[in-house]
């Protein structure tokens, strides 16, 4: 029998990869109080400003560990806020569409949090202070050259970039947010589906005085149509820098081509800038940087090797077309982060992990194919539109997923993927619907209440679900809705959650409800506790 030599390091989970998602990852973990060692092969935080539309779901999660505020004083330094979405000839030029006249437009009532504009250069230190300030603990320069798993953990080599120095590290689990080239995922031989490079793409960052250009419009993100490139433009607040994203260009033959990197010269991208802008020629222009990259559309044929996990990039890469990337993969992080803590404290068994793959891999496909019919529609018609998925309405991906899985207690419905938030169900695997209430005075919403623990919400007549769920003893957070501790002054509760008025939801740590009773039960706590054994696996 072969052993296995000694590791310097025990942890009972390792992250690879400590940019957007292994950092949202950390800091989940810490907020549950489990102990881990996230590893980033860069030397610091992003230093490009990518990831820069944040929809409400994310920014509500960030709101529940208790870091919306430093998000939003992050962005503002950075952007103006609730600009919107158009498209033009030119900056200078003619205006041919807008998309959302305010990236807030038809959704204010529908989350507690706005959708917010801001790069990863202002998130990620933010995400990386507050996980430290948990005990979460990070290292730079750090990469895994080799990662063997077995039934009992997984064994992981870590080697230091500047000094060459290797240790050993044994891990419990692994979660693999090392973007979308991942090694890992690559070291376990997951293969991606989809549609694969469809365009060799450019993203010039440049300094250049746009504000006359600009005049007095907000405008967040702006589709350049021109006839002789394709792209869209981000610029700061200051209206002095900004980037723009080439994916496709036109030659004086009119010829297009996708095949954008092969030229990235200072005086070529000075040309692309320049002809995007609507620019005189008189205009500076300073080329900063230039990053080339693939646009694809792809997903991984699965999110879970044995003990190790995929989250983010590594499992699934998208366009850039309706900025879901890197918010699929904070939910991807924030679904995984609790079912671990379940099973590392030994509040569930590790089947609890099994639904992992299950709900986020539905999701990631669902939302890579949704991106990829706004890039074809939008950006590159002749990539063919037979096989597109119909486009949803952006507001349903981010906040009407829909999960199936063994960690729910299911209703009989139709299977389907996405709800519509503005016509909220409160079935199991929604999303528990925002509902202004409120307590002491003050407004607050439902998204409000619910945290570490599984939450019990019931109806203005449901008092005795409260008092029967406490008196037993239960670890359940119980608030009664529309009574004297929380007021419900829209009356919404019960058409929100398909409840009557002495019925009862019962939600799990990740804000999604897991269980439900449209009326009142003389067995209230133990259909309570029926119902959490269920979602964890520990019924018998």
């Amino acid at each position: 029998m072969l052993r296995r030599p000694v590791p310097d390091e025990n942890v009972p989970v390792l992250i690879v990869g400590g940019s957007l998602v292994g950092l949202s990852t950390s800091l989940f973990l810490a907020w549950h109080g489990i102990d881990h060692l996230a590893v980033e092969r860069h030397s610091g935080t992003a230093i490009h400003p990518r990831a820069a539309l944040f929809n409400q779901r994310t920014i509500e999660i960030y709101r529940t560990v208790g870091i919306e505020d430093d998000v939003t004083r992050a962005a503002e330094t950075e952007f103006t806020q609730n600009g919107a979405l158009v498209s033009v000839e030119s900056l200078g030029g003619k205006e041919l569409e807008y998309y959302y006249r305010s990236i807030n437009d038809g959704v204010e009532g529908l989350s507690p949090s706005a959708r917010i504009f801001v790069t990863q250069i202002g998130l990620e230190p933010v995400l990386r202070d507050s996980a430290a300030a948990l005990g979460g603990r990070l290292e730079y320069s750090t990469e895994v050259t080799s990662l063997e798993a077995d039934d009992d953990g997984v064994t992981a080599v870590l080697r230091a970039r500047e000094t060459g120095e290797e240790r050993t590290v044994r891990a419990q689990y692994v979660i693999a947010a090392d973007g979308a080239h991942s090694p890992t995922r690559e070291r376990l031989g997951i293969a991606m589906n989809g549609h694969g490079s469809f365009s060799d793409s450019i993203t010039i960052y440049f300094r250049a005085d746009i504000r006359a250009l600009m005049g007095d419009r907000n405008l967040s993100v702006i589709y350049v149509f021109n006839p002789l490139l394709q792209g869209f433009f981000r610029f700061s607040i200051g209206g002095d820098a900004g980037f723009l994203v080439v994916n496709s260009t036109v030659d004086e033959n009119g010829v297009r081509s996708t095949k954008v990197g092969e030229d990235m010269s200072e005086e070529r991208c000075i040309e692309y800038v320049r002809l995007a802008l609507g620019a005189p020629p008189e205009l500076p222009i300073e080329i900063e940087n230039v990053q080339r990259w693939s646009a694809e559309a792809t997903y991984a044929e699965r999110f879970r090797h044995g003990r190790v996990f995929i989250a983010g990039d590594a499992g699934h890469v998208m366009p850039p077309t309706g900025g879901f990337g890197g918010n699929t993969g904070v939910a991807d992080a924030y679904n995984l982060a609790w079912k671990l803590a379940y099973v590392l404290r030994g509040d569930a068994p590790p089947s609890l992990l099994d639904t992992y793959d299950p709900e986020r891999r539905p999701v990631a496909e669902f939302t890579v194919e949704q991106a990829y019919s706004r890039y074809v529609l939008r950006l590159d018609p002749s990539l063919g539109k037979e096989n597109l998925v119909p486009v949803v309405d952006d507001a349903s991906i981010e906040l009407g997923h829909l999960y199936h899985s063994g960690a729910l207690v299911p209703e009989s419905g139709d299977g389907g993927l996405t709800e519509d938030p503005r016509t909220p169900s409160g079935r199991p695997g929604a999303r528990a619907p925002h509902i202004e209430l409120v307590r002491d005075g003050a407004t607050i919403s439902t998204v409000d209440l619910f945290g570490r623990r599984f939450t019990l919400l019931a109806g203005p007549e449901g008092d005795a679900w409260c008092t029967a769920v406490r008196d037993a003893g239960l670890a359940v957070d119980a608030h009664c809705v529309g009574g004297s501790e929380l007021a419900d002054p829209g009356s919404r509760f019960i058409e929100s959650y398909g409840v009557g008025a002495d019925g009862a939801v019962l939600v799990r740590p990740d804000g999604v409800v897991a269980w439900r009773a449209r009326g009142a039960r003389p067995d209230a706590a133990q259909a309570v506790a029926d119902a959490i054994a269920h979602v964890l696996g520990t019924h018998a």
